[in-house]
């Protein structure tokens, strides 16, 4: 066994959680090379650790990355972060690999494409339509004449320019805010969508898939607050797996992944449960950023990074060990993404503050977002939040008293200048 070559598995912009898949292909016994879907980096995200990789390979074209990508007889190509989705399936096609095909790959990141896939398979969706230009999104809401709309770019993340809109007015300042900038992926906007409101409660769904058989790793509930036209994440919680509303969202996932041809991968898919029943907001062809291993382990009984590599490296004992199968709540446990009203320059972190949060008897982990020297400004989207603190304990009254006093402590851990 010794001198059997390890396997090589691919992974395409591996940026933010994408830095969780190589450790999980190492554990799975697997090598892995690196490819970039851009010439350059995309330095609006934590970058990937290159280190990581036997080899980072940087081309114009999936064909031309195909050809390098050979040498390496690699058993597999995933996808980091959402822009690789597209680059991920073309290289399994040019590869001979097995993976999603590129016929709905635009589905898979254009979210006007992909709820009219879901439209055309007969799975619930929102109403919906997109331009270039203001006036028609303000006209198409205004024939419609149900408020609130939701205004969004088409292929961004992390609630990246979402608004929630009332009237006429605050649709064309959001619609006219989406086309003057680019996407977190630092793609211009060239044209925004609008939507219709799906009212009631949200829920995300993590998945991975091998062969259309898929593995729940976790359904969470969001809670978030409206401030002005953003919908502001507060907490995310681990819900029962044995419970009806979540065998609901499961098997209404399934079929939206089914619409769009998702049978290899992980999944993180964004469901509003309606009055009507749930109806999809969007779902990328990628882990959770959310994703940490060790508290997904002790929480819920695996992770999608790991369940990544071994449905990549080892697909048969992902099969036999996961497929049709859903995780555990082996502790309550919710992710609580911190707002702030703060407005100036971090001057510095009090780390004693820090360690109050850290010592916590349900803390599991703490990611600090902000450095010395990092703009802090009022919260408007995942990205301009200033903690992450995921909770996780086998009682549900400390559960409520830690995310209490995170609440209390969030903006004395960053010192302004």
């Amino acid at each position: 066994m010794s001198g059997q070559p390890r396997p090589v598995a691919v992974i395409v912009d591996g940026y933010t959680s994408g830095n969780h898949l190589p450790p999980a292909f190492a554990r799975a016994g697997a090598d892995v090379v690196h490819v970039q879907s851009s010439i350059e980096m995309m330095t609006s995200m934590m970058l990937p650790d290159l280190s990581a990789y036997r080899a980072n390979v940087v081309c114009a074209t999936p064909e031309e990355a195909a050809a390098e990508l050979a040498a390496f007889a690699p058993v597999a190509v995933v996808t980091g972060q959402e822009p690789g989705v597209e680059w991920t399936d073309r290289l399994n096609e040019l590869l001979g690999l097995p993976g999603n095909g590129s016929d709905k790959s635009r589905a898979r990141r254009d979210k006007y494409e992909m709820i009219e896939a879901l439209r055309q398979a007969g799975v619930r969706c929102a109403d919906q339509f997109k331009s270039g230009a203001a006036e028609d999104i303000v006209a198409w809401a205004e024939t419609r004449g149900a408020y609130p709309v939701v205004v969004k770019p088409l292929a961004s993340a992390a609630t990246d320019g979402v608004a929630i809109c009332t009237s006429p007015e605050q649709v064309r300042k959001a619609a006219e805010a989406v086309l003057g900038a680019s996407t977190i992926f630092e793609d211009p906007n060239r044209e925004v969508l609008v939507q219709s409101y799906l009212a009631g409660d949200e829920y995300s769904v993590d998945m991975v898939s091998h062969g259309g058989r898929r593995y729940t790793s976790a359904v969470w509930k969001y809670r978030k607050r409206l401030v002005d036209v953003h919908n502001i994440y507060d907490r995310d919680d681990i819900q029962d797996p044995d419970s009806p509303e979540v065998a609901e969202l499961i098997a209404y996932t399934s079929s939206a992944l089914d619409a769009l041809g998702i049978d290899y991968g992980p999944t993180h898919a964004e469901v509003i449960r309606t009055e009507h029943g749930p109806t999809l907001v969007e779902v990328g062809a990628r882990m959770t950023g959310g994703v940490v291993p060790a508290y997904n382990d002790a929480c819920c009984g695996a992770n999608q990074a790991d369940l990544t590599a071994l449905a990549a490296v080892r697909p048969q004992e992902f099969l036999d060990r996961y497929a049709d199968r859903r995780y555990q709540r082996l502790l309550y446990g919710c992710m609580v993404i911190t707002p702030t009203e703060l407005d100036g320059v971090v001057d510095s972190i009090d780390e004693d503050v820090v360690a109050d949060i850290e010592a916590l008897p349900s803390v599991r982990h703490l990611r600090v977002k902000l450095k010395p020297g990092s703009r802090i400004k009022p919260t408007i989207d995942l990205y301009t939040s200033t903690l992450a603190v995921h909770l996780g304990t086998d009682s549900a009254e400390q559960l409520e008293r830690d995310y209490e006093r995170v609440q209390e402590l969030k903006d004395r851990v960053y010192r302004l200048r």
